[in-house]
């Protein structure tokens, strides 16, 4: 009977991971993991096992990963020092206990020294700890997720805003819906050929933001305009409706659930060419084909950013 620890299911994506689990994986064969055992009762109900461990509480990982045949490492809410730690821990403790592979969830061109993105820093970081561990593993790079922008534009149109400022230019993103990069995890989770392995995540069809834009507008019946803006003049829109710029500020008043500093950074990162990579190994790894933009506006409730997930103390 083979082992499967699924860590984060308290957070949007790793929700999504369990749902799709379910139609691949026998839940005997399963162990769901959260900070705290409330959003693991759910799970409980349905019959999964279920452990409470903390990424910043080394003492609590190695009895639940005991010769793990996979461990799934969704990288964490937050940004800088305290994740990169708190990824260590996890890789360390895979290593203590003989875990045979790791999964990573990684981001486009996180190993490239040049990308701007300040999200590349941890992801880059937290690669190179695996691929220099005795671990096997599988890396998932994913492209952005379109989730944010089809929130952010919603949350526009809600307001009666006729521009959306970007710093984007007319760079290109290979979007994929946050519901493909679950269903990515979950075959990675089932597959048992793949050794040492590092695929991309993303789409198929290349968007500049106002070829976003043209779809949404098209769907919706809107008429939202794009504006393109420095980073410096993006910081001060942010800034003026109170989205803080780091993961430990206030986001009670942010109608935004995502830090300026990660945007402002990866539309930079857009800008400059670092997301336009049009390589994709989701099909060949789910048998499927991506969830398409024009599907995600026509079913938008589906596709919304959700509330944030830092249970990680």
């Amino acid at each position: 009977m083979s082992k499967i620890i699924i860590n984060g299911v308290d957070g949007n994506l790793g929700k999504q991971v369990v749902t799709d689990i379910i139609n691949l994986i026998p839940k005997k064969n399963v162990i769901l993991t959260a900070p705290s055992d409330e959003p693991l009762q759910q799970y409980q109900k349905l019959g999964f096992k279920t452990a409470v461990i903390n990424f910043t509480h080394t003492e609590t990982l190695d009895p639940v990963f005991k010769d793990a045949d996979k461990v799934l490492l969704i990288s964490m809410p937050f940004v800088g020092k305290k994740r990169r730690q708190a990824h260590k821990n996890v890789i360390d403790a895979c290593v203590r206990a003989n875990v045979k592979q790791i999964i990573y969830t990684s981001v486009l061109s996180s190993a490239n020294p040049l990308n701007p993105s300040v999200e590349n820093i941890d992801h880059g970081y937290t690669e190179a700890l695996i691929q220099n561990s005795p671990l096997d593993y599988i890396i998932l790079r994913n492209s952005l997720f379109a989730e944010a922008f089809i929130s952010d534009y919603l949350r526009a149109v809600n307001n009666h805003e006729t521009v959306i400022n970007k710093n984007m230019g007319t760079g290109r993103v290979w979007f994929i819906s946050r519901k493909d990069a679950a269903l990515a995890i979950a075959f990675a989770l089932n597959n048992t050929l793949l050794y040492r392995a590092i695929l991309n995540i993303n789409g198929i069809t290349p968007y500049s933001y106002q070829d976003f834009l043209n779809i949404a507008n098209k769907v919706t019946g809107a008429n939202i305009k794009y504006k393109q803006i420095t980073d410096q003049k993006l910081y001060q829109y942010f800034d003026s409706i109170h989205v803080p710029r780091t993961t430990d500020g206030d986001f009670s008043k942010s109608p935004i659930q995502a830090i300026s500093e990660g945007m402002v950074s990866f539309g930079t990162t857009v800008r400059e060419g670092f997301l336009d990579v049009p390589v994709s190994d989701f099909v060949q790894l789910t048998g499927h084909q991506p969830i398409t933009m024009k599907y995600m506006f026509e079913h938008q409730d589906d596709f919304l950013l959700g509330e944030r997930h830092t249970t990680e103390k």
